[in-house]
């Protein structure tokens, strides 16, 4: 079982990126997936989620600016990210959570228990 995210770069301030992160191993339909994002120097925080029934989460500091989306037939999600900051500069990880079937989405990051490898954001000012 396997997550590979892809898509990061380096983009000017006020630019886009799409992050992808496809799965391969097992279906990934019942399951919550998330995005999280690393800094130099910081701890791995919450960015994005969308649950298996599709009600999504967002950290306060990319609301109306990232969209998580999934497309279930490809076993990917997808982080669209809109007028990107430089303080969006972070290594994003995909991950998903090992339960099934669960009741509303979660935004901590123990509770998902399969990661991808990450994929460098690098925002310039």
């Amino acid at each position: 079982v396997q997550l590979q995210a892809y898509g990061g770069g380096l983009v000017q301030a006020g630019g886009s990126l799409r992050l992808s992160c496809a799965a391969s191993g097992r279906t990934f339909d019942s399951h919550d997936m998330g995005w999280f994002r690393q800094a130099p120097g910081k701890g791995r925080e919450f960015v994005a989620a969308l649950s298996w029934s599709r009600t999504s989460s967002y950290a306060d500091s990319v609301k109306g600016r990232f969209t998580v989306s999934r497309d279930n037939a490809k076993d990917t999600v997808y982080l669209q990210m809109n007028s990107l900051k430089p303080e969006d500069t972070a290594v994003y990880y995909c991950a998903t959570r090992g339960a099934q079937w669960t009741t509303g989405v979660s935004t901590t990051p123990s509770v998902y228990n399969i990661w991808g490898q990450g994929t460098q954001v690098t925002v310039s000012s």
